[in-house]
């Protein structure tokens, strides 16, 4: 009965051991919670990345309009001795349109992958930031399972004492338990420190000051399924990229092979002041050929073709690196799920067989080495739980971004 008193009071010492073992990730209820797609929005709202291709696009698109606009006429005056003395003509480039629709087919095709190169950046942002949220999940994760062991071993340190004090154990048990104490609280500090660095870097990926955590994760790190349904072998949206590319370099090489002969220009005028003749003014028609004289444009039919040569090799390494990297996206999500699913059905038994050896060692059929073996089994057993689920749901996000599918740029509206 008295060791019975003796263990009891044992287990209130380590209740009162507990409370100044605050780490970092207990510490959270002063900040503000977020979840994963709140942190994935400001990321991309705020992220340079995504200002600069939108400009891109931007660029693009002025660049069709202004392979749509027509050139101004010209208009021209001028004064002779000779009657009729003045002229004046206006003249009318012909944009032809055998030279018009390859120009503006190039301009609307390098339009188009700027729009799906967007829409891919601003997914690899998304991915950035949402890659960020599940290792600060893992840090948090870390930082209160590192909490709860120091606060155990100091449970097992005062639980032995006492049981040194009552005779039952020796002073070995008690150091032994003294220096898992000491181990357990460091590595909470340092998981707790790593927690707040985790929390930092996601405020700095959402534009946020980072110079003191203001945010924590709401959201809970659970197992995620892939929702692929496993027929995609390619990134869509990388070569749908390429592939407008490809087809803005061939549009190019056609605009450049068709202007060999130029455009021609319609010239209108009138003639007055001619004394000497018919009162008046004097209507005067004219058509300007080019005549390719000195060149047919051998030098941009040149480098339009380099430039289609190149589109396509890019878009067959895109096409062999996109194949490989979703084959291997897939083969990652797959392989960390099943650790994952493993390790789940371990994690259970773990904690059952710290209770039962605590248990144990409080009713001396067990030894010290037996319950600290078992408290450390039991974390590495845990954390390998959390960063298998985190490391299952970075892969699965990666997949995602490799296997979205092209969503199809909205039609501009001609100015």
């Amino acid at each position: 009965m008295r060791r019975r008193h003796l263990w009891l009071a044992g287990l209130g010492l380590s209740a009162a051991s507990l409370a100044p073992m605050r780490t970092f990730a207990q510490s959270a209820v002063t900040r503000t919670a977020v979840s994963r797609t709140e942190v994935i929005a400001a990321a991309v709202a705020n992220n340079p990345r995504t200002a600069i291709v939108t400009a891109d696009r931007a660029i693009a698109s002025a660049d069709v309009r202004a392979a749509r606009q027509w050139d101004n006429p010209m208009f021209g005056a001028s004064f002779t001795k000779d009657a009729p003395q003045q002229h004046y003509t206006v003249d009318l480039p012909l944009d032809a349109w055998w030279l018009r629709a390859p120009r503006v087919s190039a301009a609307e095709s390098g339009r188009d992958a700027t729009a799906l190169r967007l829409q891919f950046e601003i997914r690899s942002i998304a991915l950035d930031a949402d890659t960020a949220y599940t290792r600060a999940q893992l840090a948090m994760a870390r930082s209160r399972l590192s909490a709860r062991t120091a606060g155990d071993a100091d449970s097992l340190l005062v639980l032995a004492r006492v049981r040194r004090d009552a005779g039952d154990a020796s002073q070995l048990d008690v150091e032994l338990a003294s220096v898992f104490a000491g181990q357990a609280r460091n590595l909470a500090s340092a998981d707790s420190l790593a927690a707040r660095a985790a929390l930092l870097a996601m405020q700095t990926m959402m534009g946020l000051a980072a110079d003191a955590p203001s945010i924590s994760v709401s959201d809970s790190l659970t197992l995620e399924r892939a929702d692929d349904d496993g027929r995609t072998t390619t990134s869509p949206l990388a070569l749908g990229a390429v592939a407008r590319e490809v087809q803005a370099a061939e549009s190019r090489l056609l605009a450049e092979q068709r202007r060999r002969f130029g455009a021609p220009s319609l010239s209108l005028g009138v003639e007055t002041a001619n004394p000497d003749g018919p009162a008046g003014a004097l209507p005067t028609v004219g058509l300007s050929i080019p005549f390719p004289l000195f060149h047919r444009n051998e030098a941009g039919i040149a480098g339009a073709r380099a430039e289609l040569a190149r589109a396509q090799a890019v878009q067959a390494l895109t096409r062999l690196e996109s194949s490989a990297a979703v084959l291997a996206a897939r083969r990652d999500a797959d392989a960390a799920r099943a650790r994952a699913e493993r390790s789940a059905t371990l994690v259970a038994s773990a904690d059952r067989i710290t209770a039962m050896s605590l248990l144990a060692y409080r009713e001396g059929a067990s030894t010290l080495l037996v319950v600290l073996e078992a408290q450390r089994t039991a974390r590495e057993t845990l954390l390998q739980y959390f960063e298998d689920v985190a490391a299952s749901r970075v892969a699965t996000s990666v997949l995602r971004l490799l296997t979205t599918p092209v969503t199809t740029p909205a039609p501009e509206t001609r100015p």
